[in-house]
C-alpha cells in the first residue's frame, strides 16, 4: 500500500432546502430565502467571508466566497472571480475596471490565492492561503448541496452557521432528529428531486462506503443517477479526477473519492478532443502546436523527429549544435540563457586557448559596429586558417580551421552568430558562456566568479571600462506607440509567423523587439525588421517556414543588379568560381539564409552579376581566362561552363587525380586521413603526384574519402565513422578522423525554490509560476507501476508575488529500507509525516 500524509478533514454542510451541518457535527435546519453567513473567520491576518442564499425553490441560487478580499460568486451555474484592483489600471474609471476585473472563469481557474476545479461530479475551490476547500454540487435551478472543508484545527473565533469545529455525535444515536429534519426538508417541495435527494445522499455520505445503504438508498428513495456527459459512467465512489490521456494515471488520497463519472474499465478520457469519449490508452492521440496526431505518426524538425505512442511523444536527440546568438544588446548563450547587455562597449564574445572573438558597438545606436576575429594573439590569417565567403547578399560565413562557424549578418545592421568547436565544450568562455549544457554557470566573470545578474558579467567581459548607457524602457512615447502595435504580430496566433509557434514561443522575442524598435537611433521600420528577422531566423534554423514574412510586414529587401531575394540561399556552387574546381564552401555545413542571389540557373560573375554557366570565365592558380581555347602555363586548354580542362596524364588510380604544385600548388600533407588528427605545420607543403580530390582524404585503407568518412586508428586497428570503443572510463566515438571522447555520466539533482524556480537532473533552470500541485518526479511511467512519487505545491504569502513555503507530498511503495531513509531524510527536512 502506499505511505502518504494523511489530513484530518472537518467539514461544514448545508444541503437539501436549509439544512446545516455545522463543524461540531450538530444538525438543524432553517427555512429561509434571505442572506446567511455559512462561516466567518480571521487566519493568520487572513480573512474569510461565505455567505449563502436560496430561492423560492429551496436551492441555494447564491454563493458568495471572500477570501483574502479576492471575492467569488456561484450564481446562475457560472463562477465569477473579483480580484483586487493592480495599481496599472488605477487611471481607468470605476465602471471599466470592474468591468474588468470581474468576469465569468472557465475551469480549471488558477488564480495566486485559490484554484477552482472540477472535482467528480461537484466543483471545488482550494484556497491557497488558508487550509480550507469549498465543494458544491450545481442542478437545474441552482446548488442542492455545500460542503466548507477545513484541513486543520484553526486556534480562532468562528461565526456563522457553520459554528466552530469542537465536536462529534453519531449518526445513528440522532436517527429521530435526522426523520424530524427529513419533514421538515421536504415540506413544500415534495416534488423537488434536487432537495429531496440531495437530502438523503447527504446523509449516505456519512456512512461508510461498504456500508449496504449505499446500494439501496437510491431505490429506496427513488433518487435517479445523475447523468454523465459521452462515454462516461456514473459510480458513487470513484476517482475525483478521471484518468485522460493527458494524465492516464492520476495520484491522489483515499479523500479524492467521491462520487463521478469515469470511463468504462481500461479506458481513459480523450481529453485532447472535443466532447466525452473514451479511448484505450494506445490509442491517445498527441498533440503539438494545437494540431492532433494519431499513434504511429511523426513530426520532424531540422533538429530532432518525435513519434506519437500512446499519447506521448518519443523524440530523438537534438541533433543541432548548440549556437550564440547576439543580435544587438540581446544575448544568447550556447546553454539557451537570453540576456541584455548594458552598455555599447567592445566585449570578448568567445575566446578560447589561443583565440578570441570580439565585438564593438555602435556609440550611436544598440548595435554591433565591428566583430574581430583573433588568432594566435595576432589578427588571423583567413588562407591558411579561416574560410570566408559571402552566403548572401546579407550574411559573411567564416570556418575556421578549430571547426568554430562565424556567422555574420551585415545588413542591415551587424548581428553574430558563432557555433562553437565540437571538442571545446567547457574550455571557451565569454559573453556566450562555456557550452557545458549548464545554464547556472553561464555568468561566469572573468574573474571566475559566478554572478547573479547580466550586468556585473557582462561588464567583467568589457574590454576598458564600459558604462551603463543602453535604456531598459523607450526613449520616447511615439516609439512605445509603434513598437508595441507592430511588435505583436509575433504573437499573432493567425498571422504570418504562426506556424513557429509551437516550436519556439515568441515571448523572448516580443519583449525583444519592443526594446530595440522603442530605442531605434534612425528608421523604426528598419529597427522593426531587424527585431522580426530575429525571430524569422531562429525559425528557420530548426527548418521551420514561415512563408514570406517580409512583405507580410512591410520588410522587403530590394536587390541589385539581376540579383533575386530569396530566404534560402546557399553558397554552394552559386559563383562562376565555383564552377573552375570543387567549391570549398559545398563542404561547410551551412543553414540556407535569407538574401539576394541568382536566380537558379545562373552564376555570380566577378561584377556581381548573374550570367548563364556558358558565359562564366575560368579560374585557375594566378588568374582567369575567357571562354574558349587558351594555353596555360604552356598546356592546352579549353574554358567552358566555367570549368578549365587541360590536357595532362599522371596515371592516378583510386579516384586520385594529378596534382601539378607548379601550376595550382595544394597542401599535399594534409590530404590523408591520418593528417587530420596530427599538429598542422606553419607552412603549406606540396609535393607533385596522385593525390585525393579537393574535399577528399586518403584513408587508412587507401580510398578516397569525404572528412565525415575518414577512418580513426586505436591500438593498430582501423575503425570506420561512427564505430566507438570505451578507454579509461570514457566511451570514445570515431568521427572525422579523429576520436570524441566522453566522459561517463554523472547522476544529476532536480530541485526547486524560491517563487517557481525550477532546476531539472540535466542542470537546465526554468521559472513556472503555476499554482497547482504538481508531480514533480516518478518512476511508474511507460505503464510500470511505480515504487515513488514526489509531488510540489507553493503555498504563497498573503502578497500575492510571493511564495513563502511550499508542500512537499512523498509517496513510497512498496515499504523498504529506502522508505526509512527517507523518513530519516523528511526528519532533516523537518516535513511532517504519518503513515
Amino acid at each position: 500500500s502506499i505511505t502518504q500524509c494523511w489530513i484530518l478533514i472537518n467539514t461544514c454542510r448545508t444541503f437539501g432546502s436549509g439544512v446545516v451541518q455545522p463543524f461540531n457535527d450538530s444538525v438543524f435546519y432553517v427555512r429561509s430565502n434571505c442572506p446567511f453567513t455559512l462561516t466567518h473567520f480571521t487566519h493568520n491576518r487572513v480573512e474569510c467571508d461565505i455567505t449563502t442564499r436560496r430561492g423560492d425553490n429551496g436551492l441555494l441560487v447564491q454563493v458568495e466566497i471572500i477570501i483574502n478580499k479576492v471575492r467569488t460568486v456561484l450564481q446562475n451555474g457560472s463562477i465569477q472571480v473579483e480580484r483586487k484592483s493592480p495599481n496599472l489600471m488605477s487611471g481607468m474609471s470605476l465602471s471599466w475596471r470592474r468591468m474588468m476585473l470581474k468576469a465569468a472563469v472557465s475551469l480549471p481557474y488558477d488564480h495566486t490565492y485559490q484554484h477552482i476545479f472540477h472535482y467528480g461530479i461537484y466543483t471545488k475551490l482550494r484556497s491557497s492561503l488558508l487550509p480550507l476547500s469549498v465543494t458544491w454540487h450545481n442542478v437545474p435551478g441552482g446548488i442542492d448541496t455545500l460542503w466548507v472543508e477545513l484541513e486543520q484545527e484553526l486556534s480562532t473565533d468562528m461565526t456563522g452557521l457553520c459554528g466552530k469545529h469542537n465536536g462529534t455525535e453519531c449518526l445513528q444515536a440522532r436517527v429521530r432528529q435526522y426523520l424530524d429534519l427529513c419533514e421538515k426538508n421536504i415540506y413544500k417541495y415534495e416534488m423537488s428531486k434536487g432537495v429531496t435527494c440531495s437530502f438523503f445522499k447527504e446523509i449516505v455520505q456519512q456512512c461508510e462506503n461498504t456500508s449496504r445503504v449505499w446500494d439501496i438508498w437510491r431505490s429506496v428513495t427513488k433518487c435517479d443517477k445523475p447523468d454523465c456527459p459521452g462515454d462516461l459512467i456514473y459510480v458513487e465512489q470513484g476517482p475525483a479526477f478521471v484518468p485522460s490521456c493527458t494524465n492516464p494515471n492520476p495520484r491522489f488520497s483515499n479523500q479524492d473519492y467521491i462520487s463521478t463519472c469515469v470511463c468504462p474499465e481500461g479506458k481513459v478520457l480523450n481529453d485532447q478532443a472535443d466532447g466525452f469519449h473514451c479511448v484505450s490508452v494506445s490509442s491517445c492521440p498527441c498533440v503539438f502546436a494545437g494540431k492532433s496526431y494519431s499513434t504511429g505518426d511523426m513530426r520532424s524538425t531540422k533538429c530532432q523527429s518525435c513519434k506519437c505512442d500512446s499519447g506521448k511523444w518519443r523524440c530523438s536527440e537534438n541533433i543541432c549544435p548548440a549556437r550564440c546568438v547576439i543580435e544587438g544588446q540581446h544575448v544568447t548563450t550556447f546553454d539557451g540563457k537570453e540576456y541584455v547587455l548594458p552598455g555599447k562597449c567592445t566585449y570578448v564574445a568567445l575566446q578560447g586557448f589561443n583565440w578570441t572573438i570580439k565585438i564593438e558597438f555602435s556609440e550611436k545606436a544598440p548595435s554591433l559596429k565591428t566583430v574581430a576575429f583573433l588568432l594566435f594573439q595576432v589578427q588571423a590569417d583567413f588562407e591558411d586558417n579561416v574560410l570566408v565567403f559571402w552566403q548572401s547578399s546579407m550574411y559573411i560565413h567564416f570556418h575556421t580551421s578549430l571547426g568554430m562557424k562565424i556567422e555574420v549578418q551585415m545588413s542591415p545592421e551587424i548581428q553574430l552568430y558563432i557555433t562553437p568547436p565540437a571538442n571545446h565544450t567547457g574550455m571557451i568562455s565569454g559573453l556566450c558562456g562555456n557550452n557545458n549544457n549548464d545554464t547556472t554557470d553561464d555568468f561566469t566573470t572573468t574573474s571566475g566568479i559566478i554572478e547573479n545578474s547580466a550586468q556585473p558579467f557582462a561588464q567583467s567581459w568589457s574590454v576598458g571600462d564600459c558604462a551603463v548607457d543602453i535604456p531598459d524602457t523607450c526613449i520616447n512615447k511615439d516609439n512605445e506607440i509603434f513598437a508595441d502595435e507592430k511588435c505583436s504580430v509575433l504573437n499573432n496566433p493567425d498571422g504570418i509567423f504562426a506556424e513557429c509557434h509551437g516550436h519556439i514561443p515568441t515571448d523572448y522575442y516580443h519583449r525583444a523587439c519592443i526594446l530595440r524598435t522603442c530605442n531605434c537611433g534612425s528608421s523604426l521600420q528598419q529597427c522593426l525588421c531587424v527585431a522580426l528577422s530575429s525571430y524569422a531566423k531562429a525559425c528557420a534554423s530548426l527548418g521551420v517556414v514561415v512563408g514570406d514574412w517580409r512583405k507580410a510586414t512591410n520588410c522587403t529587401v530590394t536587390c541589385q543588379k539581376n540579383q533575386e531575394f530569396t530566404y534560402d540561399t546557399q553558397a554552394c556552387n552559386h559563383t562562376c568560381r565555383s564552377l573552375s574546381g570543387p567549391d570549398p564552401r559545398c563542404g561547410v555545413d551551412d543553414a540556407p539564409v535569407e538574401g539576394c542571389g541568382c536566380p537558379e540557373g545562373t552564376h555570380l560573375n566577378q561584377g556581381n552579376i548573374c550570367t548563364r554557366k556558358a558565359d562564366c570565365v575560368c579560374h585557375y592558380y594566378g588568374g582567369t581566362v575567357p571562354p574558349g581555347s587558351v594555353i596555360v602555363d604552356g598546356r592546352k586548354c579549353y574554358c567552358e561552363n566555367g570549368e578549365l580542362q587541360c590536357f595532362t596524364y599522371c596515371g592516378c588510380l583510386n579516384g586520385k587525380v594529378c596534382v601539378h604544385c607548379a601550376s595550382f600548388p595544394v597542401n599535399t600533407a594534409q590530404k590523408t586521413c591520418d593528417s587530420l588528427s596530427k599538429p598542422m605545420s606553419d607552412r603549406s607543403i606540396c609535393n607533385s603526384g596522385c593525390y585525393c580530390p579537393e574535399g577528399q582524404y586518403e584513408d587508412h585503407r587507401g580510398n578516397c574519402v569525404t572528412r565525415d568518412n575518414c577512418t580513426c586508428v586505436y591500438s593498430g586497428k582501423v575503425f570506420s565513422p561512427g564505430q566507438h570503443v570505451k578507454t579509461n572510463c570514457k566511451t570514445c566515438t570515431c568521427g572525422q578522423g579523429q576520436w570524441h571522447c566522453k566522459d561517463e555520466p554523472c547522476p544529476g539533482k532536480c530541485q526547486v525554490y524560491g517563487n517557481g524556480h525550477y532546476q531539472t537532473f540535466d542542470s537546465k533552470w526554468y521559472r513556472f509560476d503555476g499554482h497547482c500541485q504538481y508531480t514533480l518526479v516518478e518512476d511508474g511511467c511507460e505503464n510500470r507501476n511505480g515504487t515513488f512519487s514526489v509531488r510540489v505545491e507553493s503555498v504563497p504569502c498573503c502578497d500575492e508575488a510571493l511564495t513563502c513555503s511550499r508542500a512537499i507530498i512523498l509517496d513510497l511503495l512498496p515499504i523498504t529500507h529506502d522508505f526509512y531513509a527517507c523518513l530519516q531524510l523528511l526528519y532533516i527536512w523537518g516535513v511532517g509525516w504519518q503513515r
